[in-house]
């Protein structure tokens, strides 16, 4: 049974840093992209970062231009984990957080695998 499992989520003054988490288990997922989406109160989930699988042993990141500069995706193969570094955090960056995975490049839409979430709330 694969899992999305997703931690390092809570409350942080704005200007603040977080790392979220994400233990992906089930299956190996060296050859998955593993994503980083968002949907703050009112709005429709978001694309926040992914490292997707370029083939080999080729990874290549993309941003949403919103947190370009400010947020870093990376992944350990090795541990199945993929993690987000928030930095220069923005009262705008508060929503539920969620890590995706899907096969070679993640999708803005749909993707095969999603976590449960977790929130991340940043005070002005």
């Amino acid at each position: 049974q694969v899992q999305l499992v997703e931690s390092g989520g809570g409350l942080v003054q704005a200007g603040g840093s977080l790392r979220l988490s994400c233990a992906a288990s089930g299956r190996t997922f060296s050859n998955y992209a593993m994503g980083w989406f968002r949907q703050a109160p009112g709005r429709e989930r978001e694309f926040v970062a992914c490292v997707n699988w370029g083939g080999g042993s080729t990874y290549y990141t993309d941003y949403a231009d919103s947190v370009k500069g400010r947020f870093t995706i990376f992944r350990d193969n090795a541990q199945n984990m993929v993690y987000l570094q928030m930095n220069s955090l923005k009262p705008e960056d508060t929503a539920v957080y969620f890590c995706a995975a899907t096969y070679r490049t993640i999708r803005r839409a749909e993707n095969e695998y999603w976590g449960q979430g977790t929130q991340v709330t940043v005070s002005s």
